[in-house]
């Protein structure tokens, strides 16, 4: 029976590495083929043609995504947080909140992302109601500052944020507060 194929026919081509890129070579780009297609050719930037009619002038704008807000859009969107305002909440995530009443002191660090709190200290507390002469002097306030140290400890936060408030100042009962966290090897960011 005779062949189907011509005898003059070449055998189909083989696949084969480019010649600079053998199977010797150890590089990632050595198993991408290569191809050869032309280069695309250039984009020139022509300004549009100009509108027909009186009083019609057109420029040429470029828009491109790194491009930065113009004010006009901004008033259109002033709710827009800033990126730190976006990102703190990542950069910075467990917060130290201190509340001090007539007759309490009250500290809590909470997550910020999930609102979980992490870490609780009160003279409200049982334990503290009773052993502690008076509930908001200095030494109640130490007492807060090392209990909320050792539980965040316990719950693997080594690092946390405090942020005052307008007119507030970090002196007094909140600081020693944050000191006494700081002694106890908290480092705050």
């Amino acid at each position: 029976m005779a062949s189907l194929r011509p005898a003059t026919a070449t055998p189909p081509p083989r696949h084969s590495l480019a010649p600079c890129l053998r199977a010797s070579s150890l590089s990632w780009s050595a198993s991408i083929a290569v191809s050869r297609i032309s280069p695309t050719p250039r984009l020139a930037l022509h300004p549009p043609a100009p509108a027909q009619g009186p009083g019609n002038r057109q420029s040429l704008v470029v828009c491109a995504a790194w491009t930065r807000r113009s004010r006009g859009e901004a008033e259109q969107r002033p709710n827009r947080k800033s990126w730190k305002q976006r990102t703190d909440m990542y950069m910075r995530p467990f917060l130290l909140n201190v509340f001090f009443s007539k007759r309490f002191v009250h500290a809590k660090v909470m997550h910020r992302g999930t609102s979980k709190v992490i870490a609780v200290a009160t003279t409200n507390a049982k334990d503290l109601r009773l052993t502690l002469p008076s509930l908001v002097d200095e030494d109640a306030c130490r007492t807060i500052g090392r209990l909320i140290a050792e539980r965040s400890m316990d719950a693997d936060v080594f690092a946390l944020a405090y942020e005052p408030k307008k007119n507030e100042r970090i002196e007094g009962k909140l600081g020693i507060i944050i000191d006494t966290i700081k002694e106890q090897g908290i480092i705050f960011v």
